[in-house]
């Protein structure tokens, strides 16, 4: 576990030794800043907005992943062009110490984030549970979106390809908040769907049990296929 954790300071460290990237972490301050201060005021002023503001949640804590999506895509779209993929795939180091290595800290961080954010936000009483069951279950969205990308593209450019198609998929479960209750399960063969349904859950003080046990076992499934596909490509 040591040379993990070592591993993944050392990582951490190179994913922002450019500035360019380094602008990324001031994206979750201005994100929870307009959820406490900029949507209190819009709500008191359109009292229409009341109903929607679950999606607001939905909308802040998927945007809070996107960081780390974005950054540790991008790292690895680069060692897999670069070939430094290739140096990681013969270190005296597993490729699942490597994945593990890799995604400690963005997954850390994100859930930290969400937990900070479901926190302080001025519209609800969530338990303390219920705020740390959506926030590891959200980060999860991490290593998932990241490493399915990186299993399916060769480049920059095809990856900007997929990486908008992934931002669409992720959101798409928020049709489930329109559609008649009977209908909203249609949508849970996307995962964030169960993301999405748990939050809606808490904003109305109900149960999340079933809706996080299905999304943790989702989500646990997809990331080992998606992990063993990760390893099968990038390293060779």
């Amino acid at each position: 576990m040591k040379k993990i954790i070592r591993l993944a300071l050392i990582d951490f460290k190179l994913i922002f030794r450019a500035p360019s990237l380094r602008t990324f972490l001031f994206f979750p301050i201005i994100l929870i800043s307009l959820i406490i201060w900029a949507l209190p005021v819009l709500v008191t002023k359109y009292e229409f907005l009341i109903p929607y503001l679950p999606i607001f949640l939905v909308v802040a804590v998927i945007e809070n992943t996107q960081m780390f999506c974005f950054i540790s895509r991008m790292v690895l779209i680069d060692e897999k062009e670069s070939d430094v993929a290739k140096v990681y795939g013969v270190m005296p180091f597993t490729k699942w110490q490597f994945i593990i290595s890799r995604f400690l800290i963005p997954y850390s961080f994100t859930v930290l984030l969400n937990f900070i954010l479901f926190n302080i936000q001025p519209f609800y009483t969530i338990s303390l549970s219920s705020n740390l069951a959506i926030s590891l279950l959200t980060g999860l969205i991490v290593p998932i979106y990241v490493l399915s990308i990186n299993a399916i593209v060769k480049d920059r450019m095809q990856g900007m390809v997929y990486i908008k198609a992934f931002n669409m998929l992720v959101l798409i479960p928020i049709a489930a908040f329109f559609v008649p209750e009977k209908f909203e399960h249609f949508f849970g063969f996307f995962p964030t769907h169960w993301i999405f349904q748990s939050v809606e859950n808490v904003t109305k003080g109900m149960s999340i049990a079933s809706m996080s046990i299905v999304g943790f076992i989702f989500f646990g499934l997809l990331l080992l296929f998606v992990s063993k596909q990760f390893i099968k490509k990038h390293f060779n």
